[in-house]
């Protein structure tokens, strides 16, 4: 059983909340959804007190830990007052994985800037999952399709701010925080990391800039001195191509959109999100709340789809490897 928080209640959450039990209900993975029951439409609802309770309902209805929130909901016009309720269905689900009455976190996209309207410190889901279950590393950002991942080193911060905070540490504890979760979760004996090079050509040798020199390949010799099957810095332009894709288990990128322009390229609607160095296991839909579309019967489920039979599979992975 997991536990699917709510997100963004004006989102599209519960749309493609209902649709994923649709989807799951008779093949699993189970889950049990932490929000307001009432905002669930077009579905069957059970109300349940538990995540066991959850379970024996999930075949012929959407199970729901009933929280009620403060202010109405219209679709696509999110309301701070609601945002308290939005951080403890976090705070809640992340609770139930770590008394290991669930499996594995997945998290309905949230709306940053109502959050953080409502006084929220975090930049994002990221660093709130840090902080209520950190292990001592800093949470990383995976995302993973079918036929990629990717681990960006930095994130959400202007281009030029990210590259001025490039170091070899940097790369360097990405690249350690990737290979054990790639070990522990993914069952991968042997992970091969691909660190991308920041310049064009991964520099061409410093006729393109110096940072893939004195940055990049340091990194890449630490890494491998621990032992671990590093490579670069390779041409980002090249390296995630079809015949490039199977030398490696995850790409290591510099900034955000050298991360995920590939991976929503090849899969939009597949791509998942998994938090890396949490003590659970955390997955996300790779899209956002969708404003726009909400309530109008055109969200797709299938990212959230995909991003609970990846979690339910994780979970799995690390119990077999405790």
């Amino acid at each position: 059983m997991l536990a699917l928080t709510m997100g963004e209640p004006a989102g599209i959450g519960p749309e493609i909340s209902a649709l994923a039990w649709q989807a799951l209900r008779r093949e699993g993975p189970g889950f049990v959804l932490l929000g307001d029951a009432d905002l669930v439409s077009g579905v069957p609802v059970a109300r349940v007190a538990s995540p066991e309770e959850a379970e024996a309902a999930f075949p012929e209805s959407l199970p729901v830990l009933h929280h009620p929130l403060p202010v109405p909901v219209q679709p696509g016009r999110p309301d701070p007052a609601n945002a308290p309720a939005v951080l403890r269905s976090i705070e809640e689900a992340v609770a139930l994985a770590r008394a290991r009455r669930v499996g594995a976190v997945v998290t309905n996209p949230i709306q940053k800037a109502v959050l953080t309207a409502a006084g929220f410190p975090h930049p994002g889901h990221t660093e709130f999952l840090g902080e209520l279950a950190g292990t001592g590393v800093p949470p990383v950002m995976m995302l993973a399709c079918p036929e990629l991942r990717v681990v960006p080193v930095t994130v959400h911060e202007p281009l030029a701010r990210a590259i001025a905070r490039l170091t070899p540490e940097l790369i360097v504890e990405h690249a350690r925080i990737t290979h054990a979760a790639l070990r522990r979760d993914f069952g991968i004996a042997a992970p091969r990391l691909a660190v991308a090079g920041l310049n064009p050509h991964a520099g061409e040798a410093g006729t393109l800039g110096h940072e893939d020199e004195a940055i990049v390949a340091p990194a890449v010799a630490a890494l491998r001195s621990e032992g671990i099957a590093a490579t670069g810095p390779h041409p980002p332009d090249t390296m995630f191509t079809a015949l490039a894709r199977p030398g490696y288990d995850a790409a290591i990128c510099l900034y955000h959109d050298q991360a995920l322009i590939p991976i929503k390229t090849l899969d939009m609607e597949g791509g998942v999100n998994v938090t890396l160095g949490l003590s659970i296991i955390r997955t996300s839909p790779d899209h956002g709340t969708a404003l726009d579309i909400a309530g109008t019967g055109r969200a797709s489920p299938n990212s959230l789809i995909a991003a609970l039979r990846l979690g339910a599979r994780l979970a799995e992975a690390r119990r077999n490897a405790a």
